[in-house]
């Protein structure tokens, strides 16, 4: 028997079968379950695939968000897996985290489509990395020595070779980075299949039920209370992104993390205008095409708390960011502008593991990487609910990283 949760209609009111099921072998609940294996807080693509893992291993998990599923950062996001394109100087850590990721990739595309019977529209011809100007054309190579250094498949192409990949793009490019194992997703997809994989496991999703407190007992966290009652939990996980921090754990958890805002907005390419094969990556914007011919512009970086305006410069540098890259885009219409925030840490790096308080668990933090890190966050937190370990580049990125920093910083200080 399959169990059904959801919280967007009111408490009582029986739901409608998701589309393609039957009604003869499932049970429709509104009702908290009184106590589960796992709570998951947040409801976004970091929170799903936690759930989804869990529920394979026959736990009893439930999900819960103060909003719907993926309607914060993850349906904001562009759906990059560019692990390449991605890297800087200094962040070898992060880079061997983001390539175990990308590895898990393919398998965790194949179970959850086959599971879900959704496409997440996984495109794999790459990413381009374009200096559309010669004055950009240093510091592109600058970029791709770091990348050869740190071993990655990446290949240096000519404006020639660059405009033979993408006609489309202006004439004047005059350099490229060719990063062929960065692929892409479409988040609005991704968030859906999760959706259905989780219940399919007989994982509880309960949307519109915001956390309002944690239960604590013996020093540890046992519980929680929602907009709809308590539900007490043996282990929770904390994955709500730059919420994580809002007000919801213990005030001696010190998470350095804060929301940095990015606007973004959706192009409706055609027959005329044309779409581009490839993401492709300028000094000013990212650029993502999806199969259902939508273009996605994104995104302007703001540390502008949780405002969630749209503002007209913020458009505006998007739009002057894609005219510069492809001149067909002055035909394009706008079919949607949005904004989001991104869960940013002092390092840009997630915090993936144990919080220090014994029940509660911690996977937040990704930045603007969260798609491409959520095979390897869902694994980590796998392996530290059931082994009480986690194994592989993850073990590197819990919150006791920044604590050792400031334990150094202070005892520099001192010397």
């Amino acid at each position: 028997m399959t169990l059904y949760a959801d919280r967007t209609l009111p408490v009582g009111e029986r739901l409608k079968p998701p589309a393609g099921t039957s009604t003869g072998d499932t049970l429709y609940m509104r009702e908290l379950p009184a106590q589960v294996d796992v709570a998951v807080i947040g409801a976004g693509v970091i929170g799903l695939s936690i759930a989804w893992r869990l529920a394979g291993r026959g736990l009893a998990v439930a999900v819960f968000d103060r909003g719907e599923a993926g309607a914060g950062t993850s349906l904001a996001a562009t759906g990059m897996l560019a692990a390449a394109a991605e890297h800087e100087p200094g962040s070898e850590k992060f880079l061997a985290l983001a390539l175990e990721s990308q590895r898990q990739w393919p398998e965790f595309c194949a179970q959850l489509e086959g599971e879900s019977r959704l496409s997440i529209d996984h495109r794999n011809d790459g990413t381009l990395l374009v200096a559309l100007g010669h004055d950009e054309v240093e510091r592109l190579r600058f970029r791709h020595e770091q990348q050869r250094r740190a071993g990655l498949e990446t290949r240096w192409l000519t404006g020639v070779e660059v405009r033979d990949a993408e006609p489309g793009l202006r004439a004047s490019v005059a350099a490229g980075i060719l990063c062929p194992d960065d692929h892409q997703v479409d988040p609005r997809r991704l968030v859906a299949a999760l959706r259905v994989a989780l219940l399919s496991r007989g994982g509880l999703l309960f949307q519109g039920t915001p956390v309002t407190s944690l239960e604590m007992s013996g020093g540890r966290v046992c519980g929680l209370l929602t907009s709809a009652g308590r539900c007490r939990a043996k282990t929770i996980v904390a994955a709500s992104g730059a919420w994580s921090t809002d007000g919801l754990l213990p005030p001696a958890l010190d998470i350095p993390m804060r929301p940095l805002k990015g606007q973004a907005l959706a192009l409706k390419t055609g027959r005329q205008t044309g779409s581009p094969r490839h993401v492709i990556w300028t000094e000013q914007i990212h650029l993502a095409p999806k199969s259902d011919g939508r273009l996605i512009v994104g995104s302007t970086m703001e540390d502008a708390g949780f405002n969630p305006a749209i503002t007209a410069g913020g458009v505006l540098a998007l739009l002057e960011g894609v005219h510069r890259a492809l001149p067909s885009s002055e035909e394009m219409e706008i079919e949607a502008v949005w904004s989001g925030f991104r869960p940013t840490t002092d390092d840009d790096a997630p915090i993936i593991g144990k919080s220090g308080i014994s029940g509660l668990l911690l996977a937040t933090g990704h930045h603007r990487n969260g798609i491409l890190l959520a095979p390897i966050t869902a694994t980590a937190i796998e392996q530290l609910i059931t082994t009480g370990e986690m194994t592989g580049a993850a073990a590197s990125f819990g919150l006791e990283r920044f604590q050792r920093n400031a334990a150094s910083t202070a005892r520099a200080a001192g010397a």
